[in-house]
């Protein structure tokens, strides 16, 4: 029998010295959140785990005990039928729970009692996500951020992906974190992540990254939507040099027409949007806005858009939170195709 624990602290720079991760939470804690690359064996489905937490509380801990370790037994065995009965002997497997215990301690036991070696975190998911935040903020310290501003429509996200076409480093928060940055940012009918896979995705992609070489990253604020990028991340990227773009303000109200079109297709989605506004611009412009969208004046709308609200409001968050914006380099694109960003 071979069965290893292992600390979190550790575990941030060994995920790659596993044959399998195994999640041994219930379906829903997995889709909240997950360790890279780990698959979902649960030892109690959410059903249960509801069922099992209910009798611990309305009966007694006993009596819970009991009925979760037959449920526990039926899901491992089943897992282990599914998953393991073609495995070598050499695979090797590491657990996690919520914090290291009952759940993947079960699965673990089995496992190790067969003959693979496993390894268990010790503390569970708990331990490595509060690991990983540490971790988050050490790297964003230590990388060299180049930061790409520049006005909403100016194409920071097509310069972005052409720079990693080439092979440079990026990080791009908004794709992480499916939303645009605005409040019409929302794409519809992609969910934004929990703020803890959000986090797991973020350390994901700085671990991977090589400090000896500039980080190309766009000027988000703190909150990409629904979600918010640590301060300590945050802070180094309004400490990095600065680029930019620049794009004619007929061209960005092309591309933003481009790149948003489902806002053109679903016009009231779009006015329901604008509602949002009504605080800032007040309600004749809001309403204004809404009627020429629904009249198919799109172009004029987002003319206005750009010029009295993002555009002022952008300009003033550069200065005032970029350290190095007033020295920054001009990107000036010939015009909006992915060709002009290269």
């Amino acid at each position: 029998m071979s069965l290893t624990p292992i600390n979190a602290i550790d575990l941030l720079t060994r995920l790659g010295d596993f044959d399998t991760l195994i999640d041994a939470r219930s379906e829903d804690e997995y889709r909240d959140d997950h360790l890279p690359g780990a698959v979902n064996w649960p030892t109690l489905c959410n059903a249960e785990r509801i069922e099992i937490g209910t009798l611990y509380k309305q009966v007694n801990p006993f009596e819970a005990r009991k009925r979760g370790a037959a449920m526990a037994a039926r899901n491992i065995a089943a897992h282990i039928e599914r998953e393991v009965i073609d495995k070598p002997k050499e695979w090797t497997p590491l657990a996690y729970c919520w914090r290291g215990g009952q759940r993947s301690g079960a699965l673990s036991l089995i496992l190790s009692q067969i003959g693979f070696r496993v390894t268990l975190v010790e503390g569970g998911y708990k331990a490595f996500r509060a690991a990983l935040l540490q971790d988050t903020d050490r790297l964003a310290q230590c990388l060299q951020f180049q930061v790409i501003c520049g006005p909403t429509g100016s194409g920071k996200t097509r310069l972005l992906q052409a720079l990693a076409s080439q092979g440079a480093q990026v990080i791009d928060l908004e794709a992480l974190a499916n939303h645009r940055s605005s409040v019409l940012g929302a794409i519809p009918g992609l969910a934004q992540p929990s703020q803890k896979r959000f986090d797991m995705l973020v350390w994901n992609a700085l671990r991977r990254l090589d400090p000896q070489r500039p980080v190309f990253i766009e000027s988000e604020s703190k909150k990409v939507g629904n979600v918010s990028v640590s301060t300590a991340m945050i802070d180094a990227m309004r400490q990095g040099p600065c680029l930019d773009l620049q794009l004619s303000e007929a061209q960005r109200v092309a591309l933003l027409l481009e790149d948003y079109d489902y806002l053109v297709q679903d016009v009231d989605y779009f006015c329901d949007r604008l509602s949002v506004l009504t605080a800032l611009r007040g309600r004749s412009v809001v309403e204004g806005w809404q009627a020429q969208a629904r009249s198919g004046k799109m172009a004029p709308v987002v003319q206005d858009l750009l010029t009295q609200h993002y555009d002022p409001a952008y300009l003033q968050s550069m200065q005032r939170n970029f350290v190095h914006f007033k020295n920054s380099k001009t990107i000036a694109p010939y015009d909006r195709s992915m060709g002009a960003y290269g």
